[in-house]
């Protein structure tokens, strides 16, 4: 009988190996940088552009539920799946660690060949401990607890917190110990960053009061402000957000002593108090497990819902927009700040979160398409997702987004690096003026009615001549879909010299000269069609009843479409007047 040689043999084990090895195979790590005009999530070296969805809280406990939903999430086009992590159920007992959850999210997001964002559940979510494990709930004495005002008063009245104290030194421990594990078994277990970003916490801050009275927080609340948030604050003096520098100027920009010296006894000095030290919490727990994996991190705001609300009525001390160059202060392990949003003034929000180099994400939100496309457009937003994805039906409006964002992805990407881009933002009615690339584009929107009549005649005294001005035909767009958010929104795209692409329903654009120049632009080759990995394949070429007319296009309401569309210059004989 021949036995195998020993190379033979070696040779086997490799042939085995290899698919193992390929598997296995590390890639860059998922970094968050300037290009250009924008700042991008770089993703296995390239941009990248987060089409996600946040899971319901309870989800990705069971991976029983979550196997029929895997399937659900890839048919709406998802590139990127919001899961969560509970510290009590990764860690049941103190040191005793349980990854079974979180290997299995990474197993079935790898399968549909899509990215994670893992949400941290460890000291609080939505400003309560209820995802602790039982010992530190039972441990009373070793963890401490926020308290409020006592006695209590007109102004602090009893309503109850249920929340650890973030001036324990225990609980931030035990917390980053918990993170830094999880964060060493990603590393072990993703070579390939199948996990992109962790989120730190969830909806931080304090209900009820604007900050901990326990003796801990009483005491640092008593004592000097510390010198690195006065030193950060001296350093950026002429750029801090007009929130917190009308804070400080009432002190006359005090640099040394109590919190109330610095900053005043109300309920705003005390949510500056309260950030301060949430965020050097959040900043412990992030950079004890970037020692292990340095993943972009991150934390997310429960918003101010109205302009009466006071700190306490919103939760206090969390990452709203008012306190973020605190937070930037205090935690300097995170890559940006990104609020959960649910209140009516998406576009101001957006706005508010992209000030001071804040690159945009929000993992919470409703399901409206054109505030995606808005963020993305306008403010170069890294990432968009609604919460409770999994509620989501595959013929959802949102998935038909995605699907054309999916295709386009590197066009859009380069197209947001080089500021050749710009947004329609969702409307129900009007029109409204954007500059771009040379033109001034009127986006027409659904309520308004455009007139189908005969070209109007004029007269032309200077030439003496009659002409014909182009209009064109009827437009009845209907509201029926707004209850949905679907409103006429839109995405254009500069393909080349006065080329352009367009993603878009429900509005008519027309695109000027400004009233400088001689508006002599017109319409050509209109198509429609598709991107395929960043190619534009083409459909039909539309001309007659189906094109634009010489000046103006519109996008129907009964879906979301793509077009292709060159301009030139019409002069000399024949021109349109």
């Amino acid at each position: 009988m021949n036995r195998p040689s020993w190379l033979t043999c070696k040779l086997c084990i490799l042939l085995f190996a290899a698919p193992s090895v390929v598997a296995q195979k590390a890639t860059p790590i998922p970094v968050i940088a300037q290009r250009g005009a924008a700042k991008q999530l770089i993703v296995d070296g390239k941009p990248f552009l987060m089409l996600a969805g946040e899971l319901h809280n309870s989800s990705a406990s069971s991976s029983a539920y979550m196997e029929p939903i895997w399937p659900q999430l890839k048919a709406l086009h998802l590139n990127t799946v919001i899961g969560t992590v509970s510290w009590e159920l990764m860690e049941p007992k103190e040191g005793h660690f349980d990854f079974t959850l979180v290997d299995s999210q990474i197993a079935s997001a790898r399968k549909q060949s899509m990215h994670l964002v893992l949400i941290w559940f460890g000291s609080w979510k939505n400003t309560s401990s209820m995802y602790v494990p039982i010992w530190v709930k039972r441990d009373k004495q070793r963890f401490q607890w926020a308290q409020q005002h006592d006695p209590p008063t007109p102004d602090h009245p009893k309503r109850g917190l249920y929340a650890l104290s973030a001036f324990c030194r225990n609980n931030q421990e035990a917390d980053a110990r918990a993170f830094r594990a999880l964060m060493e078994h990603i590393r072990q277990v993703d070579p390939q960053h199948t996990v992109i970003m962790m989120q730190i916490e969830n909806e931080t801050g304090i209900l009820a009061e604007a900050r901990d009275f326990s003796p801990a927080a009483q005491a640092a609340w008593e004592g000097p402000v510390p010198d690195e948030l006065l030193a950060y604050l001296s350093a950026h003096k002429t750029q801090l957000l007009p929130e917190l520098a009308t804070t400080w100027q009432r002190s006359g920009y005090r640099l040394h002593g109590t919190w109330s010296d610095v900053f005043g006894t109300d309920r705003y000095a005390e949510e500056i108090f309260s950030a301060w030290y949430f965020g050097k919490y959040a900043d412990a727990v992030a950079s004890a497990g970037q020692k292990e994996l340095a993943l972009p991190m991150y934390v997310n705001a429960w918003l101010v819902q109205n302009e009466k609300q006071i700190p306490g009525d919103y939760p206090s001390g969390g990452p709203v927009s008012r306190m973020m160059d605190i937070w930037h202060a205090a935690a300097p392990s995170l890559s940006l700040l990104a609020p959960d949003i649910y209140i009516a003034d998406f576009e101001g929000t957006c706005d508010s979160y992209a000030r001071n180099g804040n690159p945009l994400f929000f993992p919470e939100s409703r399901p409206i398409p054109g505030n995606y496309v808005w963020a993305i457009g306008h403010h170069n937003a890294i990432g968009v997702a609604p919460f409770a994805v999994d509620d989501l039906k595959p013929d959802d409006p949102l998935g038909q987004l995605y699907e054309k964002l999916e295709g386009m992805m590197p066009v859009l990407l380069k197209a947001q690096e080089t500021n050749a881009i710009v947004a329609i933002p969702p409307r129900n009615s009007g029109v409204i003026t954007i500059p771009f690339e040379g033109f001034e584009i009127d986006a027409r929107y659904v309520t308004t009615r455009i007139s189908n009549s005969p070209p109007a005649t004029t007269s032309d005294s200077a030439n003496g001549r009659r002409s014909q001005q182009a209009v064109a035909p009827d437009v009845s767009i209907t509201s029926g879909a707004l209850a949905t958010g679907q409103t006429g929104y839109g995405l254009i795209i500069a393909a080349g010299p006065d080329e352009f692409y367009i993603l878009g329903r429900g509005i008519s654009l027309t695109f000027n000269r400004p009233a400088s120049e001689t508006n002599d632009w017109v319409m050509y080759d209109f198509e429609e069609g598709v991107f395929l990995n960043g190619q534009w394949i083409t459909g039909r070429h539309l001309n007659g009843d189906e094109g634009p007319t010489l000046r103006r296009l519109t996008l129907p309401d009964n879906g979301l479409v793509l077009r292709r569309v060159k301009l030139y210059r019409h002069v000399g004989p024949g021109s349109v007047g």
